[in-house]
């Protein structure tokens, strides 16, 4: 059975990211979103150009805001995360285990999210796109695939230290 994402929860983090918020409450994505399943999106905006608050377009309820303390109950309770390529953002919704679709920033200069973007697709943890190519990844990939990432391990970083810095002699 194909996993329906009812909810989607689209952060573009502290920053702008203006061209990622246009096309979410674009008619084509949205109807691409409708037909994996959803229903719902809140969407934090950061400091793009985009009015906040509540409505409804070509079926899908949208919820906009700038920024809250934290995106943890929005993340937990997303069934779907589409997010900027941030290293905070991404490794947040990771952690959660949510399936994730990462929008490049390709105005970014010294783009370092496409850098961590593609090695976190190469692991099978994620999928990413750009905007430009957000309708067809949604409607092409499947998110049943991701493999969760690993949790850390700090017994493991300890042991290591501790091998570095054991004293010669000591047992």
């Amino acid at each position: 059975m194909e996993s329906v994402y009812k909810k989607c929860f689209v952060t573009v983090g502290t920053t702008r990211f203006d061209l990622l918020c246009k096309y979410i409450q674009s008619s084509p994505v949205l109807l691409a979103l409708r037909k994996i399943g959803c229903e719902e999106i809140t969407m934090q905006i950061g400091n793009s150009n985009f009015e906040t608050g509540d409505f409804e377009k070509d079926g899908v309820k949208l919820h906009l805001y700038r920024f809250k303390d934290t995106l943890k109950a929005d993340i937990s309770s997303a069934d779907l995360i589409i997010s900027h390529a941030g290293a905070g953002s991404c490794l947040e919704a990771l952690d959660a285990n949510k399936p994730l679709l990462v929008v490049v920033n390709e105005e970014l200069m010294d783009n370092h999210q496409l850098e961590l973007a593609d090695q976190l697709q190469v692991d099978g943890h994620l999928y990413y796109c750009t905007c430009d190519t957000l309708i067809s990844t949604l409607e092409t990939v499947d998110f049943s695939w991701l493999t969760p990432m690993s949790k850390p391990n700090p017994s493991a970083f300890v042991k290591y230290i501790d091998s570095v810095f054991k004293v010669k002699g000591q047992s």
